[in-house]
């Protein structure tokens, strides 16, 4: 088996430890799901890790689901019970863990979106290194947490964003 995954990524490492413990032999591949030349579509659609590739070629995507399949491959150390309230137990557990993950990014944003209120620039009327510095939290979520709609919720920041995207400095250090 091939675990493609970030060393960064908290998913990943849940499998890499549930793997660990379930003394499961695997071949781990960095995989950088942002830079040009990523493959991890061509084994997951969603082009997400953690991703799990079979000897077949067969894929197995996001990390629940893989540490489901991991857990019922070995019989060494179970660690999802098998039916009724204790299992419904530990996967609400691993529900509210996974949650807390994408809640550390709301509350950033949270905070930032009531900081900046209706000002054109975080830090008043003129670009400073606040505005530098947000718009470069901000243009890291684009990346990491692509799946997050950020705009909707924090129209403020939107505008700022946009209005920091059109600066030449921004646009010469995007990333390809």
């Amino acid at each position: 088996m091939k675990l493609l995954g970030s060393l960064t990524s908290p998913y990943v490492r849940k499998v890499r430890i549930v793997m660990s413990e379930k003394k499961l032999d695997y071949q781990f591949i960095a995989e950088d799901v942002w830079a040009a030349d990523s493959q991890i579509a061509q084994s997951n659609p969603l082009a997400k890790v953690p991703c799990l590739v079979m000897e077949g070629g067969e894929a197995v995507f996001d990390s629940r689901v893989i540490v489901e399949y991991l857990d019922a491959l070995s019989p060494v150390g179970k660690l999802i019970p098998p039916s009724g309230r204790e299992r419904a137990e530990v996967k609400t557990w691993e529900a509210l863990a996974d949650g807390l993950l994408d809640a550390c990014v709301l509350a950033r944003l949270e905070a930032m979106s009531a900081g900046l209120g209706d000002k054109p620039f975080c830090s008043g009327v003129h670009l400073s290194l606040s505005d530098i510095a947000v718009g470069c939290a901000l243009a890291y979520l684009d990346l990491r947490f692509a799946h997050i709609d950020w705009r909707a919720r924090h129209p403020n920041l939107a505008r700022l964003y946009e209005k920091l995207s059109q600066r030449p400095s921004f646009i010469d250090t995007t990333a390809a």
